[in-house]
């Protein structure tokens, strides 16, 4: 097992590349907290990997309250002992039919940058006591390009989690702490989703990518299950796309 005795606390982990990581990390040995806002879907996720027997527990969190990230880690460090990988995974999406709302701009960059930087800070201390550990930051191939469906703030905010990333992997590795960020392109729509979940505004979307089709969810959990694997022990600060081939192009 890839994962064997690891503890990882997912976060956005009731649905979509959230849901998918907690269950790949379960199955491969990882004992995991899965952590979200929504509730009922958390418990639900947690039923399934225990059904498939893994270990698993639920946390609430909302990833912009530093008393809920304070919260998630102490209840990892009281169910396991350690805490070993940290996904970042929870966001809004971008998609809105309003490209210069002040609000979105705001939202994207509290929960979406701001996230990010409170569970990187929230955990940090507990690995470096403990020896090191994983940080995997969900960013988007929005962090790279514009795009001219999303809100300026998706990018900008998913662009500060790459180079966040990469501070953070330059100013940690001494600490035996690898933090990398994973970049999907096209995933299947998110609940936050709005323009870009339009089925026909997605097929000229889908139309664009070399592969001619959107990315699955678990395709991003493999990537984020490797990078927090030991088999990527000298990796740090890099940047994975998981994109059909978008950014090749």
């Amino acid at each position: 097992m890839r994962l064997k005795d690891k503890v990882a606390i997912v976060t956005g982990a009731a649905s979509g590349m959230g849901a998918s990581t907690a269950k790949i990390f379960a199955n491969q040995g990882a004992k995991v907290l899965v952590t979200d806002m929504l509730e009922d879907e958390g418990a639900g996720v947690v039923a399934e990997i225990t059904k498939a027997d893994g270990e698993a527990r639920f946390q609430r969190l909302d990833v912009t309250s530093e008393a809920d990230w304070d919260s998630a880690v102490a209840a990892a460090l009281a169910a396991y002992g350690k805490l070993d990988i940290l996904v970042n995974n929870a966001g809004v999406s971008g998609s809105t039919p309003d490209l210069l709302n002040l609000d979105t701009w705001d939202q994207q960059m509290n929960i979406n940058a701001k996230g990010v930087f409170l569970g990187m800070r929230a955990v940090i201390p507990v690995m470096q006591k403990g020896g090191g550990g994983s940080i995997v930051n969900i960013s988007s191939i929005s962090g790279f390009v514009g795009q001219e469906y999303v809100h300026m703030g998706y990018s900008a905010a998913k662009g500060a989690v790459r180079l966040a990333t990469k501070a953070a992997a330059v100013q940690h590795a001494k600490d035996g702490i690898r933090v990398n960020s994973v970049h999907p392109g096209i995933m299947p729509p998110m609940r936050t989703s709005k323009l870009t979940a339009d089925p026909e505004l997605r097929a000229k979307m889908i139309a664009a990518i070399p592969m001619a089709r959107e990315g699955g969810v678990e395709e991003v959990a493999y990537a984020n299950l490797f990078l927090a694997s030991d088999e990527a022990s000298y990796i740090t600060g890099i940047e994975v796309p998981v994109d059909g081939g978008y950014l090749a192009v």
